[in-house]
């Protein structure tokens, strides 16, 4: 039963008034093509204009390789002339090292030199006061010697005696 009752209301809606297609269609065909004829060609430049921005992606990609390219000789150029200037540095500084040794070694030389000198006038000079030293202590012995001989013998007179 229920199934009739949608059939009825089925049927009922197909007897609704189909309305009819307007008078110029005819017209608006022509219209449509044209319409469609815009619409290609929107369609048209929008395809040109999406090649044309995946060339200049393109372009913009092979700018950035070629700035790529520069930075990096660039840096290249800058490491090269940095390993020759601390070449050039380490060069000279070598050569000032050995020369620094070669004065200090002169220097040594020319001290140890003066060194030695100082060492042998000052040992000359000890073994002179020495010797005088001994030949005065040693004459002082012989005059002392004497003095207690010549008072041990009678013949010469203490200090003492003379006060």
């Amino acid at each position: 039963m229920v199934q009739v009752q949608q059939v009825e209301k089925t049927s009922s809606r197909s007897k609704e008034k189909v309305p009819e297609p307007p008078a110029r269609f005819p017209e608006q065909v022509g219209e449509s093509q044209q319409v469609g004829n815009q619409l290609a060609e929107l369609l048209s430049r929008a395809e040109n204009a999406y090649q044309q921005y995946r060339q200049a992606q393109q372009e913009v990609a092979l700018g950035y390789k070629k700035h790529e390219r520069q930075m990096e000789e660039l840096f290249k150029d800058a490491e090269k002339r940095a390993n020759e200037a601390y070449e050039k540095l380490l060069a000279r500084a070598i050569t000032t090292r050995e020369r620094a040794k070669q004065e200090a070694e002169e220097a040594f030389r020319v001290a140890q030199a003066k060194a030695d000198e100082a060492f042998q006038r000052t040992a000359q000079d000890a073994m002179r006061d020495r010797r005088e030293v001994l030949q005065s202590a040693w004459q002082k012995y012989v005059e002392g010697r004497e003095h207690a001989w010549g008072v041990f013998q009678g013949e010469r007179r203490t200090d003492k005696e003379t006060d």
